[in-house]
């Protein structure tokens, strides 16, 4: 699947956000080695703290399917904006489940690629806890 694909799969995910605070609709497509697509967008909630971002509900709906969780691409996308990417929080759980993802994102007009490890240099790994 080319970035452009994988960028058009989230930006349909945004279109389904439940952004009622921000107004800001996210959506997030994965794309996992074994070719299986899960999308996610973001769902914000009140109580600011807990509102779930796109590529944190992309992923856990891949688990939750039984998809095993190893990322290959994973494509960023707002209908609000031309530039979108990740927070901190959703870099992390990319890096848990891709040590060298490439993560697509819109820019203005044209989409980008980043490693996880470009987005999240020196990160928490669980070799840490051992």
């Amino acid at each position: 699947m080319d970035n452009q694909e994988l960028i058009n799969l989230a930006l349909k995910a945004a279109e389904k956000a439940y952004a009622p605070y921000s107004k800001f609709f996210v959506g997030a497509a994965v794309l996992f080695e074994d070719e299986s697509i899960t999308t996610g967008c973001n769902v914000e909630n009140a109580s600011y703290g807990l509102c779930l971002c796109a590529e944190r509900n992309a992923i856990s709906t891949a688990i939750a399917q039984g998809i095993e969780p190893k990322i290959k691409k994973i494509a960023i996308a707002s209908t609000n904006t031309d530039k979108c990417y990740p927070c901190g929080a959703c870099r992390q759980w990319i890096y848990e489940f891709a040590k060298d993802a490439v993560i697509v994102l819109q820019d203005d007009d044209k989409t980008i690629e980043y490693s996880i490890s470009e987005l999240l240099p020196h990160s928490f790994d669980g070799d840490l806890l051992k």
